[in-house]
């Protein structure tokens, strides 16, 4: 059970109760300014998350390879798109848990990504085969 969504209201009505029962209205004034204060800084964060990810082409990120090394489990999809400034191409079941991501890159290598609630559970990179050298042709004959 995620205990956030059950702990940080609670915490907002205890600060509340306290504000009024050591300051009075003016505390809790005070404490319910704060409250919306904290709820506007992450709105504007998110929104300006999403805006820089509406101008990106959908689960397109410079380095597979970078990204990769920076995620760690138990990292929100916002992060994540955050991060790579773009949404990620949904490879599951619209509105369905895990929710499967994948994003790539210019080479064609890519990192899907498992979120369990909101939470990064599992990512992994897929590098295509790059063959060992490349074919030599033969050089036409020069011309005497």
């Amino acid at each position: 059970m995620n205990f956030q969504k059950i702990l940080v209201p609670v915490a907002g009505v205890a600060v509340v109760v306290l504000a009024y029962r050591f300051y009075g209205w003016a505390g809790v004034a005070a404490a319910a300014t704060a409250q919306v204060m904290w709820v506007l800084l992450h709105f504007t964060r998110m929104m300006q998350v999403l805006k820089r990810a509406a101008n990106r082409p959908i689960g397109h990120v410079e380095s597979a390879v970078m990204l990769n090394a920076k995620l760690r489990p138990g990292m929100t999809l916002m992060h994540v798109i955050a991060m790579t400034r773009s949404l990620g191409e949904l490879k599951s079941v619209k509105d369905e848990q895990p929710e499967v991501f994948r994003w790539t890159d210019g080479s064609e290598s890519y990192v899907t990504t498992t979120f369990v609630g909101g939470k990064l559970a599992h990512h992994e990179l897929f590098r295509p085969e790059v063959p060992d050298s490349p074919p030599v042709q033969d050089a036409p004959p020069a011309a005497p």
